[in-house]
């Protein structure tokens, strides 16, 4: 084992070498789009130039994701202790559930630095980006606890919270730092994001949106790399405190299921109630919130007042064919672009399979793309592939790809190997064994990273349109907020929401349908 591990660390730190090599003698010669990627050398250089810029950059990304990170943390293990406990409360939360989880966070970024000052906008971006995923790893850990320790709690007079406290929260541990892992690099993101929506003088985002337009790669690649550091270090760090913890680091998928999808054997009008009441949930919120706030009725609108606005103002009619417009150009490129990503990330699971060693050349790459927040690697891909729907397709792929490919590669690799022996004695191929019984049996986690892609494809289209191609609603939105329109701000915000959304539900459908006729768990 130690051999075989050895082995492995030679092979990653090779790959990483020829990546730097190769990536030095392009930049030195100016091999591609004209010297748009830099030498590692040269963006070093850069970033030794400019050191005295990026400490009170860095200091107020750090702070925002900081408080980000542990509010939303906070509320999301609450809020997953109530749904594991409560299972009503998980099917009437759902609602609110799905639209974070799908909500793309350029959407709502501009109505936050609209709404808020100081940190807040960015602490809130923070928050949401952290909240599913460590509130899904809650729910997963505590429902997944041991059920003889519970037994022994209860046994000895335990109610509903000691055997939480005593048994299921212990057993929830690994999970939840698990989703802190993943957490920590997504608060980061959201207050890079809330940055570059405007309001302040510091933070990344600030600096990156300063420095677009000024014709010097390597500035742009050393901000988009410290921002990779970050993000990196943050995921490091919980992965050494799970270390620490737990004593293990293997990568664990965060489930794309919300809680409250297991089928319970309500009655008919308490499971109706709850149904409706998840809808609505989000709705009254969103009112009682912008309520609570005493936010100007200019700026904020109430679902009645973006009723008035797209329906009953003289102007509705040409607001509603401005948004028709922009979806006819965002829509298309969000399903091309998470099929192409989904379908690459598929090739990728199956390849780690049959040829592990071509995976791992390629992982350094995608590692590098997926820990580098999309606002800093967009306008590096407009820099190498131009404002065109290229540059859109590009940035879909990249951010749908690597956690649909994690996904499914822990699928494949769970299949029991007994199954695979029946093909494996008749001789049957690498491949013929995954048609026949791999891919099969992994299903469920194919449709969880297609559920997963989902609202990172309108993410990354919306950013693509915004910064490269001007086009679509990420177009529509940054003209919105130029021209003071906040009634089209929200709709945006709003209507990406419900794309997500409605998106997820599809799949959510054709998972039913797909494993019920093969007999498999279905989600609710």
């Amino acid at each position: 084992m130690a051999i075989e591990a050895t082995k492995s660390h030679f092979a990653t730190a090779r790959n990483w070498l020829i990546l730097l090599v190769a990536w030095e003698l392009l930049g030195r010669f100016q091999l591609v789009a004209g010297g748009a990627l830099p030498a590692p050398t040269n963006v070093l250089m850069r970033l030794w130039t400019d050191r005295t810029d990026y400490p009170p950059h860095i200091w107020a990304t750090l702070e925002g994701a900081g408080l980000g990170f542990i509010v939303g943390n906070a509320l999301a293990i609450v809020a997953g202790a109530v749904f594991a406990l409560f299972p009503a409360a998980a099917r009437l939360g759902r609602g609110v559930n799905i639209a974070l989880f799908a909500l793309p966070p350029i959407a709502i970024s501009p109505l936050l630095v609209l709404t808020f000052s100081g940190m807040t906008p960015r602490v809130v971006l923070a928050a949401i980006g952290c909240y599913f995923v460590t509130m899904t790893a809650t729910v997963t850990g505590i429902t997944q606890a041991d059920n003889r320790v519970v037994d022994v709690v209860r046994a000895y007079g335990g109610g509903r919270w000691k055997i939480l406290a005593l048994a299921q929260a212990r057993s929830a541990l690994p999970s939840i730092l698990s989703g802190l892992r993943i957490a920590a690099p997504n608060a980061v993101l959201g207050s890079i994001l809330a940055e570059f929506g405007g309001g302040g003088r510091f933070g990344l985002g600030v600096y990156l949106l300063g420095s677009l337009g000024r014709a010097e790669p390597d500035r742009l690649w050393g901000i988009g790399l410290a921002a990779t550091l970050i993000a990196g270090l943050a995921y490091a760090v919980f992965s050494l405190i799970a270390l620490h913890f737990t004593g293990a680091t293997k990568a664990v998928t965060v489930p794309a299921t919300p809680p409250g999808m297991a089928r319970r054997n309500w009655p008919f009008w308490l499971s109706a109630a709850l149904g409706i009441g998840s809808m609505l949930l989000p709705v009254a919120l969103w009112w009682l919130l912008l309520v609570l706030m005493g936010t100007p009725t200019m700026i904020a609108k109430t679902p009645a007042g973006l009723f008035e606005y797209l329906f009953l103002l003289p102007g509705s009619g040409a607001s509603q064919m401005r948004l028709l417009l922009a979806l006819a150009e965002t829509l298309p490129m969000t399903l091309v672009g998470m099929a192409f990503g989904i379908a690459f990330a598929f090739a990728l699971a199956i390849t780690s399979v049959v040829r592990p060693g071509i995976v791992r050349t390629f992982l350094p790459v995608a590692l590098v793309t997926q820990t580098m927040p999309l606002v800093a690697l967009t306008p590096l891909l407009v820099l190498l592939l131009g404002r065109g729907p290229s540059v859109i397709l590009w940035i879909t792929i990249s951010v749908t790809f690597f956690p649909a490919f994690v996904t499914m590669a822990q699928g494949l690799s769970l299949v029991p190997r007994a199954a695979l022996d029946v093909p494996r004695a008749y001789g049957a191929s690498p491949f013929t064994q995954l048609k026949l019984v791999s891919v099969p049996a992994s299903l469920p986690y194919l449709f969880a990273a297609t559920r997963l892609a989902v609202p990172r494809a309108l993410l990354g289209v919306m950013i693509a349109e915004w910064l490269a191609t001007g086009t679509g609603l990420g177009n529509l939105l940054n003209q919105s907020r130029g021209y003071l329109d906040y009634g089209m701000i929200w709709t945006v915000a709003v209507v990406s929401v419900l794309i997500s959304v409605l998106f997820y539900q599809i799949v959510v459908f054709i998972e039913r349908q797909v494993l019920a006729r093969r007999g498999m768990r279905t989600a609710e």
